[in-house]
């Protein structure tokens, strides 16, 4: 089989996308040929039987000059493969749909995401079925939409026995935006430092702005840290490579995830995979956490009872809780399995 693959970038060290070059791997693993068409081409390293075509956003072409390399790539690209695979891009599945018709090709969008607007609404009748990780993850009503679980690269991402500092080690990986809710993990520290008057805590926060708009919110939450001081205890590292991630999961005794509902962040399962607990405020991963949801499912915005989670946790066998975690990634959430899944789509 041969496919043709739509997605943002592929550049390994991106921050927020590079996991996708393990997709595309995979996909290579299993497939005869593989194209793929990106907005953004950055660094690669894929087998020969992988062919990227970019439109051109790293070179500054603007958004009409990279409509008309995707349908001239699409003219060139379609007579050649057997399905078309689009992720996270509904616009591109409604710029594929004419041509895609016309060369009678099946188009299957993966769709990661809470928001639901007309653009996706307008995808969905594009496509002939619409992927995702969960029943909760993909939030629009239609009876095109399959939950196949996320897609984890767990022979990467695995325990790994490493020297942990006296420090309670806590993690934070995403975008440093509202959505995630930051203000709810600098008041459980302020709780845990200063009230309970527990010094031996670290929070480590990986991530950046996505959007401009956002710099008015990391400004926020670095306020906040400097006005409860906790600078000595708080650190803003940045973007971090994905392929640099792993060390930073298996050097932390917890991951905190404080996104809503309807968000399964894959930083998640990665901390999981990783052999790192975690605690999060989404109930929707109470079917992931198993027989431990219970303590590690937090309060959303209660910071009061994500500082007692924090600290029940340290009283609790962590080697036990990190093989129950991961087994759990391995069974409903490993990458192989996905990328089987989602060629038998097609």
């Amino acid at each position: 089989m041969k496919l043709l693959i739509m997605t943002q970038k592929v550049d390994l060290e991106d921050s927020n996308l590079g996991f996708f070059h393990s997709w595309l791997e995979k996909f290579a693993s299993k497939l005869e040929e593989i194209y793929v068409i990106c907005l953004w081409q950055g660094k690669y390293n894929l087998p020969e039987n992988v062919k990227v075509f970019s439109l051109g956003k790293e070179k500054g072409i603007p958004k009409i000059g990279q409509l008309f390399r995707l349908q001239k790539d699409l003219i060139k690209i379609l007579p050649k493969v057997d399905g078309v695979f689009v992720h996270m891009c509904p616009t591109y599945a409604i710029a594929t749909f004419p041509l895609a018709k016309i060369f009678r090709k099946k188009m299957n969008l993966w769709y990661v995401h809470k928001s639901v607007n007309p653009i996706l609404k307008l995808a969905e009748k594009c496509v002939a079925k619409i992927l995702t990780a969960s029943e909760e993850s993909c939030q629009l009503e239609s009876k095109k939409i399959k939950a196949l679980g996320h897609g984890i690269q767990t022979n990467f991402f695995k325990p790994l026995d490493v020297q942990k500092s006296n420090l309670f080690n806590i993690l934070f990986a995403g975008r440093i935006a509202p959505i995630k809710d930051l203000e709810t993990l600098i008041e459980a520290m302020d709780i845990l430092i200063n009230r309970k008057q527990v010094k031996d805590w670290k929070l480590r926060i990986i991530g950046d702005l996505s959007e401009d708009y956002e710099k008015e919110y990391k400004e926020k939450i670095k306020k906040m840290v400097l006005e409860k001081r906790l600078e000595n205890y708080v650190k803003f590292l940045g973007k971090i490579p994905y392929s640099k991630m792993l060390k930073f999961y298996q050097e932390s005794d917890i991951l905190v995830n404080l996104s809503p509902l309807g968000l399964l962040d894959k930083v998640v399962f990665e901390a999981m995979a990783s052999g790192t607990p975690v605690l999060v405020s989404n109930q929707d991963f109470k079917k992931d956490l198993g027989i431990y949801a219970e303590k590690l499912i937090f309060k959303e915005k209660d910071a009061g009872d994500l500082a007692q989670k924090v600290q029940n946790l340290r009283n609790l066998n962590r080697s036990e809780v990190r093989n129950y975690l991961r087994s759990k990634v391995l069974e409903n959430h490993n990458l192989n399995n996905l990328i089987d899944k989602i060629i038998s789509e097609f």
